[in-house]
């Protein structure tokens, strides 16, 4: 039996075609579980879907285009999930990005589109997957956060506070469906491998330096530890533990996956 015990377990994962949630999948897979995923981009989705099945042909795997901010999408993606599946035991909620703006740059119309994505990308999933959630036993709901929740940076002000208020959230929701087993934790991830990161990559002024020269350097003046960038599969390991019955005296807490770069005890 794999360890962490989700055999035939259906799991949900939203922003799943690149990335953390990719990884993620990919994990829940190997695990034995049966997965349903989500993304807005219908290519990046169809090619995602492509290399999970080549990668695992026998697996019990949906890939559906849903846009997490569209409650009525997020319910047909729940039902489709539910017909094709069964019923969720786990839900990780992975959608959104960071905005760059200080607190003099950001206009009411950004921290409206920031507070909206950070806290309906976890509310809508949560609303449409909760009662299939508590029709199974040991049910597991996991946000991916970042550690600017605890460690705001000015020049993401909007991000920190959205991040901060997703924290809570996850602490109040842990507390209110505990009677119905349904354990709800968190990540906090720091400099993680993406598309972001290459996209700014290729817009770098120093040419001579290679993917690996030019991460070695960012780690540096971010002061990481570790002295590099996280890769999207330690992030989905740690989502993965929590999901999982490993974890079964655990609810309301966040893991930190961000290389020592938390400065906080």
């Amino acid at each position: 039996m794999h360890p962490y015990r989700l055999q035939d377990r259906v799991a949900i994962v939203t922003g799943g075609s690149s990335g953390i949630g990719l990884a993620c999948v990919e994990l829940l897979l190997q695990a034995g579980a049966k997965v349903a995923f989500c993304g807005r981009d219908p290519d990046r989705l169809a090619n995602a879907e492509e290399h999970l099945r080549r990668r695992f042909p026998t697996a019990a795997l949906l890939a559906q285009a849903c846009d997490v901010l569209d409650a009525d999408a997020v319910a047909a993606f729940a039902s489709t999930s539910l017909e094709t599946l069964g019923p969720a035991s786990v839900l990780v909620n992975n959608a959104g990005q960071g905005r760059v703006s200080t607190f003099a740059q950001t206009s009411d119309d950004a921290w409206n589109q920031e507070l909206n994505l950070k806290f309906f990308s976890v509310i809508n999933p949560v609303r449409a997957f909760k009662p299939q959630l508590a029709s199974q036993p040991q049910a597991a709901i996991v946000c991916v956060n970042s550690l600017l929740a605890s460690q705001p940076e000015p020049h993401m002000v909007a991000t920190s506070a959205a991040r901060a208020g997703v924290m809570n959230l996850v602490r109040s929701m842990a507390t209110e469906f505990a009677p119905e087993d349904i354990r709800v934790n968190g990540i906090l991830i720091g400099l993680v491998e993406s598309a972001q990161w290459r996209r700014r990559f290729e817009a770098r002024e120093q040419h001579d330096l290679d993917w690996e020269q030019w991460t070695s350097q960012l780690a540096l003046r971010k002061q990481i530890p570790l002295g590099r960038l996280g890769q999207p599969t330690e992030a989905a390991q740690a989502i993965l533990f929590l999901a999982s019955p490993l974890s079964a005296y655990t609810t309301g807490s966040h893991i930190d996956v961000s290389g020592g770069l938390c400065r906080h005890a």
